[in-house]
């Protein structure tokens, strides 16, 4: 029975993804001198695996590369080849070719056959060359378990390469001598989800038998492992994960959503009758609220991913361009488990990619700088990942030279942007956010035309978060961005100005207050604040910033909500706070456009649309546009 393989044809691409990932992450934490058994092992069987499912769904050109690279590896971690640094990085270079090649297929571009047979020829050299010298020196003794297995494995590539062609399902040849030999699976699984569950009980009381039978003298008692090891990892692997497609997720996410809403409706209209008679009702209705809640937290979760995903790709840029740059550099990456939901960290890698890239090329000076410097030869980055109330905190640093606040200046001054010397720091260094700004004496292919940093604040802006910069000359510099857990639902005050009314994320509110009348001031440069234990905040006018229509403008019988956003505080004048709710964040910019101090928008339980307000954005927006607060 001839089997459609195209309809496994996600799995493989997922699945072969997933080991290239491993790969690359092994190879580049592999010590040289002294690489340890259980990498190599873990890195063979990984090129091992991609060779045999190629083969297995008739993917040639990814089985050839994945086959040179597996022999190499194998004669690697058994002694025969000595691991040296132009090894590791054609290692490297067959796994961008195979991720280029498997993009290729799983998006039907056409892939360059040339380059597999060339870098597959180099990776041939090499361990030819280097087992020939191994062969000499210890008399080309090989034991005959390891013999016997390599031959298995080349007639076993043999048959899955014409299996995959004539679309049956391959098996492994039986070795000499053996009466009857098991199914081995050369795909690491992938056909065992072909088979229905009876096929698939009856194939493993078949080969349990077969091997109770058998005498495993030979190196059909290792194969025979190596499948009956895999069948337990797999059921391991069944159980506790499934494979789910994001749309369904997002869909699941959004009928959630809707249902929170629905209950918000239920409980606004349940609040207008009387408790006494209708007693029952306000108890469903509260269990009601209790068990959406419970349902959208376990539903959110499912989106939530440990930004290793994210961090995952960095060590093999840091260690290119350190390389490209003749710089040493260690990356560091600390809080790899932190969980962000899936859509942030996708949008998160290209900021972050920026951020390293400049951290490489601007911050970490060269060897003979850091040496005249008194500093460690080899540089520091650091990638940080954390939870801070509801946000993710994501930090990009280094130890090198640190931004250069008169350097900044003169170039702004240059390029005729409205800055002075008497700016504070934190104004000058987001002045390299700038489109096309850059301080680079020379253009080079990593960095200088001034492209990446405006980016990465539009990018960064465009998923509800900020990027804030610390630096100090000649000791390193730490760009922070602040992200929100998820984009879907939020605790929020409901604040009203005059017939409008508001969500301030309740994560950022520090207090509410009516304030007297001496604690009201005008102070010159800063406009009007309000004194709150013994510090000014700046007020905000709601009213006057979006143009709406307000008769409370005194601030002694207004309310001011204290909102806080990257360590700087705002007194957001209001007419009066609502109440508290969970609500469902809409996107602005998707239906509209972006609007600045508005994060999204969402809809009440009475059916009122209401802008749920962004508090980064509202200082920036108060810094913008002078005046807002001068007056009542």
């Amino acid at each position: 029975m001839k089997i459609d393989k195209s309809q496994f044809y996600q799995v493989f691409f997922e699945e072969t993804g997933e080991h290239l990932v491993e790969m690359e992450r092994l190879l580049i934490n592999l010590d040289i001198n002294a690489p340890h058994p259980d990498d190599l092992n873990a890195i063979f069987r990984a090129a091992h695996s991609i060779k045999g499912a190629s083969s297995t769904f008739g993917f040639q050109d990814l089985s050839q590369i994945a086959h040179s690279l597996e022999t190499a590896l194998d004669k690697i971690r058994n002694g025969g080849l000595k691991l040296k640094d132009e090894m590791l990085d054609l290692f490297l270079q067959a796994g961008d070719l195979l991720k280029i090649q498997l993009a290729g297929h799983r998006d039907g571009i056409k892939v360059d056959p040339d380059a597999a047979s060339g870098l597959c020829g180099r990776l041939e050299k090499i361990a030819d060359e280097e087992s020939c010298d191994q062969r000499n020196e210890s008399g080309g003794q090989e034991s005959g378990i390891r013999s016997q297995e390599e031959s298995l494995d080349s007639e076993s590539s043999k048959q899955r390469a014409n299996a995959s062609v004539e679309g049956e399902a391959p098996k492994a040849l039986p070795l000499e001598g053996a009466t009857q030999a098991p199914v081995i699976d050369p795909g690491y699984g992938f056909f065992e989800d072909i088979y229905s569950d009876s096929d698939t009980e009856k194939r493993s009381k078949e080969n349990s038998g077969r091997r109770a039978t058998d005498n495993p003298d030979t190196g059909l008692e290792l194969v025979g492992r190596r499948a009956s090891d895999r069948s337990v990892n797999k059921s391991q692997t069944d159980t506790s994960s499934i494979r789910v497609s994001v749309n369904k997720v997002d869909q699941l996410i959004n009928q959630v959503g809707e249902l929170v809403i629905t209950q918000a409706m239920l409980a606004q209209t349940a609040a207008q009758v009387d408790a006494g008679t209708y007693e029952k009702l306000q108890h469903g209705l509260a269990q009601l609220e209790r068990n959406t809640r419970d349902l959208q937290e376990s539903v959110m979760g499912v989106r939530m991913m440990p930004i290793s995903f994210a961090f995952g790709r960095f060590p093999r840029l840091v260690r290119d361009m350190a390389g490209k740059l003749n710089k040493e550099v260690e990356l560091r990456m600390i809080g790899e488990e932190t969980e962000l939901d899936k859509g942030l960290i996708e949008k998160l890698v290209d900021p972050l990619t920026h951020l390293v890239r400049n951290s490489l090329d601007h911050g970490i000076e060269s060897l003979e700088e850091r040496i005249a410097a008194g500093k460690d030869p080899k540089g520091v980055i650091t990638l940080r990942a954390s939870h801070e109330g509801g946000n993710v905190i994501v930090e990009v640093s280094d130890d090198g030279s640190g931004l250069n606040r008169e350097k900044i200046l003169a170039k702004a001054m240059e390029r005729g942007l409205p800055v002075s010397g008497s700016i504070c720091d934190q104004e000058v260094w987001q002045l390299i956010f700038a489109p096309g700004f850059s301080t680079a004496e020379v253009v080079t292919d990593v960095s200088g035309r001034g492209v990446g940093m405006d980016v990465v604040k539009r990018n960064v802006q465009a998923i509800g978060g900020r990027v804030e910069i610390q630096s100090k000359q000649r000791c390193g510099s730490r760009f922070i961005i602040r992200l929100p857990l998820t984009l879907a639902i939020i605790e929020g005050m409901i604040v009203r100005v005059g017939y409008e009314v508001y969500i301030v994320p309740l994560i950022s509110i520090i207090e509410s207050i009516r304030p007297k009348r001496s604690e009201v001031k005008t102070i010159v440069g800063r406009g009007e604040v309000v004194e709150v234990h013994g510090e000014y905040v700046k007020i905000t006018r709601l009213y006057r910033l979006f143009g709406v229509a307000s008769d409370l403008i005194d601030p002694t019988k207004a309310v001011l909500v204290i909102a806080e956003s990257a360590g700087e505080q705002v007194a957001i004048l209001v007419d009066e706070l609502v109440g508290k709710q969970q609500v469902v964040i809409k996107s602005i910019e998707q239906n509209f456009q972006r609007v600045d101090g508005i994060a999204g928008a969402t809809i009440l339980g009475d059916g009122q649309v209401a802008f749920i307000l962004d508090i980064g954005g509202l200082l920036a927006l108060a810094r913008e546009k002078k005046g807002i607060g001068v007056s009542m």
